[in-house]
């Protein structure tokens, strides 16, 4: 059987995503493991939901709402600034003229998310204006830009005003698109929270599983991947259960009871 797996969040710069499957795909074949790279062609969930996925990333806030039955493997460490161990944070990004604001001088603002099912781009947010909405707003009205660089592209051409940033797709874009980042300036972070998650499908053994965290552990550390995983800022890989992202349910719950359900 030959299993699919695909890294579709950070897939900032094409040849680093494809160097990072082809070492995975080296490791698991050694440990008789056939895969199949993927890239995505139908809807993230129905690719998440998939009975052949050996791995993929998701990201914390659908794996804890949508995804009931994948398996979580693990989480990559990364280096970006704002990442701690397996843990990671949102910037919020501004334009420079507002350099010296703080997330309370945007009441009434527009506001861009990449999607409303985003923890880096909405709930960790949404936790973020929760004390300081009055009847349940803060913002006057909020884009769905459908990615961070979109919602980094809205800030600069003034359609909106604050964005949430996953701190490694920052990273990455500094790296890669720096041009994208011209005229913007952090403010402010949102607390920390486990980083996204490395999922398989529900159908997955328990010994296919455990082959599976092995080959993350040795892509990690040894010296032949280096550059690879140094291309996407990874520095080292924990298994994480799915009780480690239980928070950011209570992150939704907390706003909700302060009257915030959506931005």
């Amino acid at each position: 059987m030959r299993h699919e797996i695909a890294f579709p969040m950070y897939d900032l710069h094409r040849p680093d995503t494809v160097a990072l499957i082809r070492a995975l795909a080296e490791l698991l074949a050694a440990r008789g493991i056939a895969v199949n790279a993927l890239w995505p062609q139908e809807a993230l969930l129905s690719h998440w939901r998939h009975d052949a996925l050996l791995l993929s990333q998701t990201c914390g806030f659908p794996l804890v709402t949508q995804l009931p039955d994948v398996q979580t493997v693990g989480c990559f460490h990364y280096s970006a600034p704002g990442c701690d161990g397996f843990h990671y944070r949102s910037l919020l990004v501004a334009r420079e003229e507002n350099a010296l604001q703080t997330l309370a001088d945007f009441r009434g603002r527009v506001v861009a998310c990449n999607a409303e099912d985003s923890q880096s781009g909405y709930n960790a947010l949404r936790k973020m204006v929760a004390p300081l909405a009055q009847g349940g707003r803060f913002f006057s009205a909020v884009v769905l830009s459908g990615s961070h660089r979109q919602s980094l592209a809205a800030l600069g051409q003034r359609t909106a005003d604050i964005a949430a940033i996953d701190c490694v797709s920052w990273a990455l874009l500094q790296r890669h698109e720096p041009e994208l980042l011209a005229g913007l300036t952090v403010i402010g972070s949102t607390p920390l929270a486990p980083g996204l998650p490395l999922i398989t499908a529900k159908q997955t053994s328990a010994y296919t599983l455990a082959n599976l965290q092995d080959a993350l552990h040795e892509l990690v550390s040894h010296p032949r991947y280096q550059a690879v995983c140094d291309a996407l800022l990874i520095t080292g890989f924990s298994p994480v259960t799915r009780e480690a992202y239980s928070p950011l349910l209570a992150w939704r719950d907390e706003a909700a009871a302060l009257g915030v359900t959506h931005l």
